[in-house]
């Protein structure tokens, strides 16, 4: 077993970040993880790992994105890994957080 983060450990980070509502497959639902049997939304590890998600109103975007993906970088151990983040929608505080939501 390797101690390396996988799209699941990223997705988690991802969520933990307060105005992340849920993850999301991107515009075209390119944006995924794929595992056997199962898929991780939202997240694809490469150069450079890509997220998409679903964030609550209220920080500017820039903030959100660059929250996002300092936590992506602490999930992967890589300060230096380059990391895109798509705003793919926008909800309330008060809309239930789904993890993984297909596009």
């Amino acid at each position: 077993m390797t101690d390396e983060a996988g799209p699941e450990d990223v997705a988690a980070a991802v969520l933990g970040h307060p105005s992340v509502l849920r993850l999301d497959g991107g515009p075209f639902g390119s944006i995924a993880s794929y595992l056997p049997g199962r898929r991780v939304w939202g997240v694809r590890l490469g150069d450079p790992v890509e997220i998409a998600v679903v964030v609550a109103l209220g920080v500017p975007f820039p903030e959100i994105a660059d929250g996002i993906a300092a936590l992506v970088r602490a999930a992967l151990r890589d300060d230096t890994v380059a990391v895109e983040v798509t705003v793919a929608d926008v909800g309330t505080a008060g809309e239930p957080a789904g993890g993984g939501a297909a596009p």
